[in-house]
């Protein structure tokens, strides 16, 4: 991980997006009043989002889990679709 000021990435901007890329590299930019951003490869961000789906899934479902167990379940007929011939 690398923690780089604002102007030093301005003037090598190619150079951390590269090592974003191509080392897998975090770049931290640091900027005044703590407002730092984060420069990532697509790859990692998309690894990221993936993550935070899967996490937002599982919680989904272990909240329909405990519901269940409470017995707050409800039990429906299933609708039986007519073929077309």
């Amino acid at each position: 991980m690398l923690a780089v000021n604002y102007s030093t990435i301005r003037n090598n901007l190619k150079d951390y997006c590269d090592a974003a890329t191509d080392e897998n590299e975090t770049v931290i930019v640091t900027r005044k009043e703590e407002k730092n951003v984060v420069i990532i490869s697509l790859d990692k961000y998309n690894q990221i989002m993936k993550s935070a789906r899967n996490a937002e899934y599982l919680a989904m479902i272990d909240r329909g889990m405990e519901q269940l167990a409470a017995g707050k379940g409800q039990q429906h007929e299933l609708i039986e679709v007519e073929e077309d011939e």
